[in-house]
């Protein structure tokens, strides 16, 4: 592995001192910060005017063991091209009880699908969204949502390929 990118280090050492986060820098371009929901719009804007100006992805992940959801938005930059190679994982957990996390799309609006999809699959509410709708399941789904540990397939009329 290379060394750390020089100005990423600065970065992440800015955030843990100015926000009391938990931040490192896990390889040449690559760093995770770790942030508690109500922090997460503040870190964004911070993100946003160093340069950091749009959102890559949005995962959702379902911890059963602890019962908690964690949402991890990976974020780069087209502009700034310090910042170009650059992806930093802004990560952030909340417990089965409060899926609730703000929504993003006030400062990067390239989360619009990634946030719907999460919503979707996970059934992780974005608050503040300005479509938090369905795009792939029926309207009227009920259940368990399609990416929760808890999902289970019917099996009923499905054909399983059995082998020979």
């Amino acid at each position: 592995m290379s060394a750390p990118n020089d100005n990423l280090a600065k970065i992440i050492q800015d955030l843990n001192s100015k926000f009391k986060v938990n931040g490192k820098v896990e390889g040449t371009n690559r760093a995770t910060i770790i942030v508690d929901k109500s922090q997460i719009l503040e870190i964004a804007n911070y993100l946003k005017q160093i340069g950091f100006d749009h959102v890559k992805a949005v995962t959702g992940i379902d911890y059963p063991e602890t019962e908690e959801f964690e949402v991890v938005y990976h974020i780069s930059s087209y502009s700034d091209l310090a910042l170009a190679k650059v992806i930093v994982a802004l990560r952030e957990k909340t417990s089965y009880k409060d899926p609730v996390f703000p929504s993003l799309f006030k400062v990067w609006e390239s989360v619009w699908t990634g946030e719907r999809e999460t919503y979707e699959m996970l059934g992780i509410v974005f608050e503040g969204h300005p479509e938090l709708r369905r795009m792939f399941l029926d309207e009227d789904f009920e259940g368990v949502y399609p990416l929760r540990k808890s999902y289970k397939l019917k099996q009923e009329g499905v054909f399983v390929d059995k082998p020979a």
